[in-house]
């Protein structure tokens, strides 16, 4: 679907303020594109084809090692773009993660040509492109450092405790709560088992009830 209109920036105020030829390029170049649940954006190894820009949904940006263990990076929805996608875009490199849409997608699509004749020829493109990358690298180190030195228990009393549901529990798999953390499934098992000895939790098959949030928060903090 072309790019018509203006509602597609309220996601994206920054872009508000695109130089009168920009604008003209990129409703010329960009696309409106809907995707259903679970389309899988991008792969491990594939060239970027278009630069994203999230309007609506949720797109999981996850690693895979070569022993099957998985990783969730991070998330792009509404008013975000993916910083892999930008690097690949920007060293026209193939991509090192995959992209699955969770949910029904909404973007403005952009292709790499119309991709780098705006950053050439708009500095308010540059600014939002490069600001957008920086706040999502900062996230990255963040994730980096949780992983590299947090320790899983306290990591997964904060992920139970912000992901919970009206119901106060989350609808998982001990599989899917390890790649959210970036570690073994064995290891979260083995520390669910120990929160619901302690009381804080209460484990059936497929959901995770929180039994003591007070308790999660205060060995999270």
């Amino acid at each position: 679907m072309a790019l018509t209109g203006t509602d597609w920036l309220d996601a994206f105020p920054a872009l508000a303020r695109l130089e009168a030829d920009a604008m003209a390029l990129l409703a010329a170049e960009g696309m409106r594109v809907h995707m259903p649940r679970g389309t899988v954006l991008f792969q491990a190894g594939a060239l970027c084809q278009s630069y994203l820009m999230m309007l609506d949904g949720s797109v999981r940006v996850q690693m895979v090692s070569e022993s099957g263990r998985e990783i969730v990076l991070y998330r792009v929805a509404r008013g975000e773009t993916c910083i892999l996608t930008t690097a690949c875009l920007m060293t026209r490199t193939g991509y090192s993660a995959e992209g699955v849409g969770e949910t029904d997608i909404d973007a403005v699509g952009l292709g790499a040509a119309g991709f780098h004749a705006l950053l050439a020829r708009s500095a308010v493109f540059r600014d939002f492109v490069f600001a957008s990358f920086g706040n999502r690298l900062t996230g990255m180190l963040a994730l980096v450092e949780e992983v590299a030195f947090g320790r899983v228990d306290l990591r997964l009393a904060r992920f139970l405790v912000e992901h919970r549901d009206a119901a106060g529990g989350l609808d998982t798999t001990h599989q899917a709560l390890a790649v959210e953390l970036g570690t073994a499934r064995e290891v979260v098992s083995r520390q669910l088992k120990e929160f619901e000895r302690r009381g804080l939790v209460e484990l059936t098959r497929g959901r995770v009830l929180v039994r003591d949030v007070r308790g999660l928060e205060g060995l999270a903090a």
